[in-house]
């Protein structure tokens, strides 16, 4: 008799997942309390998939064997309690695909870097003729990965709520590239949940496996002091040298494991700033513990091009920059961005605040930012942290308005800024669609 799934949600993560119960014989129904996209719907319908939208049948959802919910729902949402007082299994998407692949993962998490770390990581495994599949938080799901495909190597970009429904899921290289407060209101606004959320890439490994993370962050260094890791550790450093892992020094970046060395200049690398430095730090690793050829990860940390919607330099007009930094939906994230900035800047910033506090941006923001533009249904907490710092303060509600009074506020040599360090769902379907706004909106100045 085949087993019972039943899956909470219609979109990447719940399509992929009902894509590959069905190859592996299980009977599968889906439900989506919102209503499912068209093209996903299409999918469900091709392969053959019972689902409803828009409801939840609860009497047909308790009679699943195991259940897995997509991580945009929360724990503490009332079916889910449900659910586990009934003693059913719930699980995430990256849970259940793990169940069916022997091939290793290299996962990535992290509060900020980790979609461009993913994009680096896999970019080099291209170009060092390694066999690999990129997916998970980022392009398509690990369930659908799972099921169309058997590379040499997974690449997965892992969100926190993606891991807080594993079980047994193990990456073979875990990679946390940094922690700060973020998606708090998702924790308790416990500081505490969020990182042991982040630290479960970790739970299942074993002294065989690897774990590469800035040993320059504090909260990953508090937590490690409590928390001991199974994994090799390999950290990465701007402070300090490791005696294995990552470091600069006199303007190189070297990578030693195992009595082997990497290095290539700084300047050679092509994404600029700090936290790009360590984002290289972290890629670099891997390909070394992959043995790709030195000169291969030269030449592809020289050439890639970046990740969209992350300081992603847009067009210049009148000799003003406009820069897409959509995908920076914490504070944190701004932070970098606000630190590259080299010129005076029009800030748009705003959306759903997760909780932020904004003291940390204050220093950069009196340095280097003549204007701000609040993009959000609810602006008031941006409004009183910077009101007094700087002169300029606008708000709207949409992206064509924001554009408009960025072209008039900002002079020639300014650049243009969109880093909103908030969520995107009051005015927009998602950071993307944000980001891809914003690029028209500049493109039609």
């Amino acid at each position: 008799m085949s087993r019972k799934i039943v899956i909470l949600g219609g979109g990447e993560s719940g399509v992929g997942t009902a894509i590959l119960a069905k190859k592996e014989g299980f009977e599968v129904f889906l439900s989506d309390r919102g209503k499912i996209k068209q093209k996903y719907r299409d999918v469900l319908e091709n392969i053959g998939i019972d689902w409803e939208d828009e409801k939840h049948s609860e009497e047909r959802i308790f009679q699943a064997d195991v259940v897995m919910k997509s991580p945009g729902i929360p724990d503490a949402a009332p079916l889910v309690k449900e659910l586990r007082k009934k003693g059913i299994q719930v699980i995430s998407e990256i849970e259940f695909a793990s169940w069916f692949t022997s091939v290793p993962v290299i996962g990535i998490t992290g509060s900020n870097g980790k979609t461009t770390v993913t994009n680096l990581v896999q970019h080099l495994l291209k170009e060092g003729a390694v066999n690999s599949e990129m997916g998970g938080n980022v392009g398509n799901s690990f369930a659908e990965l799972v099921a169309h495909t058997a590379p040499d190597w997974f690449v997965l970009e892992l969100s926190s709520f993606q891991l807080d429904g594993i079980e047994k899921f193990c990456p073979k290289i875990a990679v946390l590239t940094n922690i700060t407060p973020d998606h708090l209101d998702r924790y308790e606004y416990k500081l505490e949940n969020y990182v042991a959320s982040k630290f479960r890439i970790t739970e299942n490994q074993q002294e065989d496996d690897y774990f590469i993370y800035d040993g320059d962050d504090p909260i990953i260094a508090d937590w490690l002091k409590d928390h001991p890791v199974k994994a090799r550790q390999l950290p990465f450093s701007l402070e300090y040298q490791p005696e294995e892992g990552a470091f600069i020094k006199d303007n190189e970046l070297i990578v030693k494991i195992n009595n082997t060395k990497f290095t290539m200049p700084t300047s050679d690398i092509a994404l600029e700033g700090k936290h790009n430095a360590k984002n290289a730090m972290a890629a670099a690793t891997v390909a070394q513990l992959l043995r790709i050829r030195k000169q291969t990860i030269r030449e592809s940390m020289a050439n890639f091009q970046g990740v969209e919607h992350r300081l992603e330099k847009v067009l210049k007009i009148n000799n003003v920059m406009y820069v897409n930094d959509s995908k920076a939906t914490n504070v944190n994230a701004t932070f970098y961005a606000l630190e590259s900035m080299e010129t005076e800047t029009v800030w748009i910033v705003g959306g759903v605040d997760k909780g932020n506090v904004y003291d940390d941006l204050l220093p950069l923001v009196n340095e280097k930012v003549k204007a701000i533009i609040c993009l959000g249904v609810d602006n008031d907490k941006i409004v009183n942290t910077f009101g007094n710092i700087v002169e300029t303060m606008v708000e709207t509600t949409s992206m064509n308005d924001a554009v408009q009074i960025a072209y008039r506020l900002a002079d020639k040599g300014d650049t243009v800024l969109l880093s909103p360090a908030c969520a995107s769902f009051d005015l927009f379907e998602n950071y993307e669609d944000r980001g891809r706004q914003f690029k028209e909106a500049v493109r039609n100045l």
